[in-house]
């Protein structure tokens, strides 16, 4: 899993079977530090986190497992809003 920041959203009218209804975001993984790591991701998400929120992502078949049709071509989902966190 990682921690990320949303940054952005997708809107694609045309979108594979599997995919229809589910809401995009783009996000940046972040270090404990909250400062960015790597690159910028798409994610679906269905609990509704906004642009400025932390977020924590689930990548590959976990994520996957959480589109409705579980042949969706789903790489990284949304699968928490955090609150807050701390680390080194």
């Amino acid at each position: 899993m990682l921690i990320a920041k949303v940054v952005g959203s997708v809107w694609a009218t045309q979108k594979e079977k599997g995919m229809e209804n589910i809401k995009l975001l783009i996000v940046q993984p972040i270090k404990l530090s909250k400062e960015p790591v790597g690159n910028s991701l798409v994610a679906m998400d269905r609990i509704g986190a906004g642009v400025g929120e932390t977020v924590l992502i689930a990548q590959g078949s976990p994520a996957q497992k959480l589109a409705v049709d579980k042949n969706a071509p789903i790489d990284a989902a949304v699968v928490g809003i955090i609150d807050s966190f701390e680390g080194e």
